[in-house]
């Protein structure tokens, strides 16, 4: 963690940064006659095309549909944007007993480096949110965050696989960009009407074969067909709607705003609000809900804190509400998206690998710097940059990266040994970046899978109801403020940007460089 005065002089600027990103609506963003949207579901067919609808995916039945809780976090990542987040989810389970995953989208202004490795490795998605925290971005942005995720934080290219745009700004250009660069895909969008309305705009995740559905009456281009980019997907961002129904939604951070058209903030109004959209969702076809946060607002340890712990203390209490709801799950963008491409009934989710946990099987007493903080400690390079510092196991570059040069070459001149980017052959927890190493030999190396039966009726086994023991295998263990979750091997790779981090390579002081390409 930084120096409380480094944090002290540059929050400041972050709070900037974020004052600035809420994603509030005010109303609803899109509507039928402005969609104008027409899918073929004979010819657009799971698991690479699927048809924006309201009703669950695979012809399933809501009654056969898991309730998803999709968990995301915007923006810098720091040790107290990290226990911002533990603080909601360390201590919970999932039906099956592993901890919940969520998504990360990252920018890299003020970010610490290491702890994106850390949280990659403990099993979340890191996702794509610029270098500089711009909306409608260029490309270098895009891409450039791309490289230095994988080059300083040891992130498979193949890993990164989702973006949100900064204050939710995108174009149609943006989403055609993500597309050519591989990414799978896009979550700017807003689902602004409530699912009891007949127009809803609160789809499931769908491909753009056929267009884009939300956001037709704000982005400019979008809809009436286009654009259409094959197997390209949009995960909606579900809005939650006070009293007020259509006239009052709440998107980022809904704790942050007044309820029902007050003019102050009460905890008791969001409270009931975020039960009641959910009901209608659970009730209804079982559409995903979300909670899209920026964890700076409700971190208790970042310095000058004006973190609530009464709406604190109510998003926990939500939490807890909405797990005693039975088949409910606490799910990353990532692992919706993998569900959503093969859904299967509740019945069958004993056996569904992207909602498995594992623990990469790393000997606790081995010094490599790998992501896990027992096996690092040490081992970090600390890259005292004098606009933001930042530690990391991949060697310090000699400059900050940037939107134009995000891969600089390594600092050496102090007679500091230059480390090993992380090989395409190898998984993250098992590289050794000082001895340009990988730590086992097989393809997929060594996870122990830690999930273990879901309850009676997918009934959710959470917090103090989870043994710490089961013949049929330990649930993983919350541990250190850090480290809340277990992972699993990462899943699709995108494609594209072979030619920035070439750009990047060049002239890089390192001993073996892994340049990838994008498949």
């Amino acid at each position: 963690m930084l120096p409380v005065f480094l944090l002290v002089a540059f929050l400041p600027l972050l709070g900037h940064v974020l004052a600035q990103e809420e994603g509030q609506i005010s109303g609803p963003t899109s509507s039928a006659s402005a969609a104008g949207y027409s899918c073929d579901p004979n010819q657009c067919k799971l698991p690479n095309c699927n048809c924006a609808s309201t009703d669950p995916p695979g012809g399933l039945s809501p009654s056969e549909v898991p309730m998803f809780v999709v968990f995301t976090a915007d923006d810098a990542v720091q040790s107290y944007t990290l226990d911002a987040v533990n603080q909601f989810l360390a201590h919970r389970k999932n039906p099956n007993g592993c901890p919940p995953k969520m998504t990360y989208y990252v920018s890299l202004n003020y970010t610490n480096y290491t702890l994106v490795t850390d949280w990659y490795v403990a099993g979340n998605e890191i996702a794509d949110h610029t270098m500089t925290h711009v909306g409608t971005p260029p490309e270098d942005e895009v891409a450039g965050n791309l490289i230095a995720q994988n080059q300083l934080a040891g992130i498979p290219l193949k890993s990164i696989i989702g973006f949100r745009a900064p204050f939710l700004n995108y174009s149609v250009d943006t989403l055609t960009m993500l597309a050519k660069l591989g990414f799978t895909y896009d979550s700017s969008s807003s689902a602004s009407l409530p699912v009891t309305e007949n127009d809803t705009d609160a789809f499931w995740p769908y491909t753009l074969d056929y267009g884009m559905a939300n956001d037709c009456l704000v982005v400019e281009g979008l809809c009436k067909g286009e654009p259409k980019l094959p197997g390209f997907w949009e995960i909606p961002m579900y809005a939650t709607f006070d009293n007020r129904g259509v006239d009052g939604p709440h998107l980022m951070d809904p704790w942050l705003d007044p309820a029902n058209g007050e003019s102050t903030i009460n905890d008791t109004a969001t409270l009931e609000y975020l039960k009641s959209t959910f009901t209608d969702h659970y009730n209804g076809k079982r559409q995903p809900f979300g909670l899209y946060t920026h964890p700076i607002h409700v971190s208790l340890s970042v310095p000058g804190t004006t973190a609530s712990n009464s709406t604190i203390n109510m998003i926990n209490e939500f939490l807890d509400w909405a797990q005693e709801q039975p088949n409910t799950w606490i799910v990353s963008s990532e692992q919706l998206l993998a569900w959503v491409r093969n859904p299967v009934p509740i019945s069958q989710l004993d056996s569904f690998e992207p909602l498995k946990c594992s623990t990469p099987a790393v000997d606790p007493s081995l010094k490599i710097c790998n992501g896990i903080p027992q096996n690092e400690e040490g081992l970090l390079d600390h890259c005292d940059f004098s606009d933001f510092p930042f530690y990391t196991c991949y060697g310090c570059p000699q400059e900050p990266p940037t939107p134009s040069n995000p891969s600089p070459p390594q600092a050496t001149e102090s007679g500091q040994q230059a480390r090993f980017r992380l090989s395409p052959n190898c998984s993250t927890p098992f590289w050794d970046p000082i001895k340009g190493d990988c730590i086992c030999n097989s393809s997929t190396c060594a996870f122990t899978d830690q999930s273990r039966p879901i309850g009676p009726n997918g009934a959710n086994l959470t917090g103090d109801q989870v043994s710490s023991s089961s013949e049929d295998g330990e649930p993983s263990q919350s541990v250190n403020p850090y480290v809340p979750f277990n992972g699993a091997v990462p899943l699709a790779l995108p494609a594209g940007a072979w030619t920035a981090m070439a750009v990047g390579v060049v002239g890089a002081l390192v001993g073996a460089l892994s340049a990838f390409s994008r498949l």
